[in-house]
């Protein structure tokens, strides 16, 4: 049996796991990302993070083949070169010779969307799937491009940044510099801060009461509090899903896959998110075969998807790093 250690680096935290050949994770680490602070800092967390997870396997790192890991931004797998990732504060980091020689192994470097697009594709939801988007809504938005079985990543390892996708002209300004972009509106922080919008306009709702009881404003609060009966949420959750649709539905236009995938913490509210998406979102996309309509399917494989993902990267970019790094 081969082992392979995956690493998804997301914007709060670092997950690592040992990944064997039938995809199952053996063992985990996980860590705080805590950015901004300095790369060679966060590099020597990853490195911790990837132990942890060998260590809870009960192998050395001499007993695992390789290691992939999952990045936010923009990377470039040829030369291993994490380009840009604003939320994590990075620009031009040599990630993969860092790594390759903190552990001591062959390292694959990726998007971390493509890692839960790959991983999703092989063990999750859209398994026997080949051409599949998946939208990761977390702290910034991710998207992953896997046309017939591959990644498709760009001549410039850029494609899928679909979270800086403008869907608000002169919108909420994003730390990526533009305005009106997908993730301003519909990742984690966007939904926080329409549902503070709303508490600001709307003393006596729900909201502050789950809001005292927890101490925080998260994803999920104007969710549980729609739940109360709350009209103040129900707003927010009706805005956001609308948001949300016409995002997804831009996706569908543009790549017409087989099925979008929907992970990332906001996901985890089911169908009270998907079922209006799915209704709303046919009403936007282009074609309308019922025979033919791309299937929203929510992520079954939750984190797992980036670390399953990221292991198996390399797979699923052999017919894909041919940019100009490769071929210069």
């Amino acid at each position: 049996m081969k082992y392979y250690l995956g690493i998804d680096l997301g914007c709060t935290n670092i997950a690592a796991g040992v990944v064997d050949e039938e995809y199952r994770i053996v063992g985990r680490g996980k860590v705080k990302t805590n950015v901004p602070r300095p790369a060679g800092e966060l590099v020597a967390d990853i490195v911790r993070c990837g132990q942890m997870a060998a260590q809870a396997a009960g192998l050395s790192l001499e007993e695992i083949t390789r290691v992939g890991a999952g990045l936010p931004g923009t990377v470039d797998p040829v030369a291993g070169v994490l380009e840009y990732a604003n939320n994590l504060y990075v620009s031009d980091l040599p990630i993969r010779s860092l790594l390759e020689e903190a552990f001591g192994l062959p390292v694959c470097v990726g998007n971390d969307a493509s890692a839960a697009v790959v991983g999703e594709a092989l063990a999750g939801a859209a398994k026997g799937c080949r051409d599949v988007v998946a939208v990761t809504l977390g702290t910034g938005i991710g998207g992953g491009v896997l046309i017939g079985g591959k990644l498709y990543e760009g001549f410039n390892y850029a494609a899928g940044e679909i979270g800086h996708m403008g869907i608000v002209a002169g919108g909420r300004e994003c730390t990526c510099g533009r305005r009106g972009c997908f993730e301003t509106y519909c990742a984690a922080p966007g939904l926080i801060r329409s549902t503070r919008e709303a508490m600001d306009a709307d003393q006596g709702s729900a909201l502050w009461g789950l809001y005292r009881e927890s101490g925080k404003i998260s994803g999920r609060t104007a969710f549980e509090a729609m739940r109360l009966g709350d009209a103040s949420a129900a707003r927010v959750v009706e805005e956001y899903i609308r948001y949300l649709a016409y995002g997804v539905a831009n996706v569908i236009n543009i790549f017409a896959p087989e099925a979008v995938v929907m992970g990332g913490g906001v996901s985890h509210e089911g169908e009270a998110l998907l079922g209006p998406l799915r209704q709303l979102t046919a009403k936007e996309v282009y074609a309308k075969n019922p025979q033919r309509q791309t299937k929203i399917l929510a992520a079954t494989l939750g984190n797992d998807a980036g670390i399953i993902g990221a292991a198996f990267l390399q797979e699923a970019m052999s017919a894909s790093a041919s940019g100009p790094a490769a071929r210069a």
